[in-house]
């Protein structure tokens, strides 16, 4: 009797790393996958709310924060699909704010609190800045029933200021009539979860608080962190009763990035973003988008330092809750 492959359910984003994956042309030794391509806050959602997909991409700080109240349905596994540095990405009100200290007192929307993006970002602002989470009023857009937080018990952190936006507005609509000051992240992708549309780029006061490549430049060369959102995550049940799946899948993430290596759109693979092209590779010796434990130790426990720093867990998760065992060593 000839075993048949393992099928397995997968989500993905759609990104040059995860392309070869989705389009069928790399897939892992023993299995057979079938694809679903989400946006991240809906699969996210999906995700830990019910718990439709065999493997995914999974938010790193969700993550983090539903293992240290219990054991989660999920192993993670070290292929990092996407990381940003997120400081970038907070669009602030020039009439009101020219530099990160003119945050404090001010009104800062976030899609979602506890979000990856949103982690980083104010980590940077309290250990680059001097700007904590509490000098600032916080708007979330996301309602519990929509939130990734809905599943893993958020609770605003003690002593942060915090509302949740009605649904009748949202980020975008607020930020447009002077009701924010500031959004940290901004999604208007179509998606299940996130609800804002207007393009706030073509607003003359509304522009990112750290413009072109010097602050990535500055941040990447002092810390050389490129901070992780997602990780990719296995039913726990499944890696229990096949051992040999989480590295098989972590071998097939390395394939398909090196896949995508070779189309031009991914030449570089995010190397642009450290604001250090052409010579990234010769000034650190290393791909700052490389998968692996080995290569992203300090970045995941920087990531999980903050999610227990800035009161999102009642306590400090170690990385060996989280990740497979047998992918620790690669």
């Amino acid at each position: 009797m000839v075993n048949q492959p393992l099928s397995l359910s997968i989500a993905l984003s759609d990104n040059s790393r995860t392309r070869p994956i989705i389009e069928g042309r790399v897939g892992p030794d023993g299995c057979t996958l079938t694809p679903t391509v989400l946006h991240p806050s809906e699969m996210f959602w999906r995700q830990l709310k019910f718990e439709e997909f065999d493997v995914s991409e999974m938010s790193l700080s969700s993550l983090t924060i539903a293992t240290s109240k219990s054991p989660t349905s999920w192993v993670a596994i070290p292929v990092f699909t996407t990381r940003y540095f997120f400081q970038t990405w907070m669009l602030v009100n020039t009439d009101k704010i020219k530099q990160p200290s003119d945050l404090k007192g001010k009104r800062m929307g976030v899609p979602e609190y506890q979000q990856t993006a949103a982690l980083w970002s104010r980590g940077i602002l309290q250990h680059e800045y001097g700007v904590h989470a509490r000098d600032m009023e916080w708007f979330m857009e996301r309602l519990p029933e929509r939130s990734h937080g809905g599943s893993t018990g958020f609770q605003p952190p003690e002593g942060v200021k915090f509302n949740y936006i009605p649904g009748t507005t949202d980020i975008g609509e607020m930020m447009l009539k002077g009701e924010l000051d500031a959004t940290m992240l901004y999604i208007r992708d179509a998606n299940a979860v996130d609800r804002s549309k207007a393009d706030l780029s073509q607003t003359a006061n509304i522009r990112p608080m750290f413009p072109g490549f010097v602050e990535t430049k500055r941040y990447y060369e002092k810390t050389g962190i490129y901070p992780i959102n997602h990780c990719v995550v296995l039913r726990r049940s499944l890696h229990e009763k096949y051992p040999w799946l989480a590295l098989n899948l972590y071998h097939m993430f390395n394939v398909a990035k090196a896949e995508a290596r070779k189309t031009a759109e991914s030449i570089l693979l995010g190397y642009h973003e450290t604001g250090l092209v052409p010579d990234v590779l010769d000034r650190f010796g290393k791909d700052p988008t490389a998968y692996g434990m080995k290569a992203n130790r300090n970045v995941v426990d920087t990531a999980m330092q903050y999610v227990h720093e800035q009161g999102l867990s009642p306590r400090r998760v170690k990385v060996e809750e989280v990740f497979a065992a047998s992918t620790l060593d690669v």
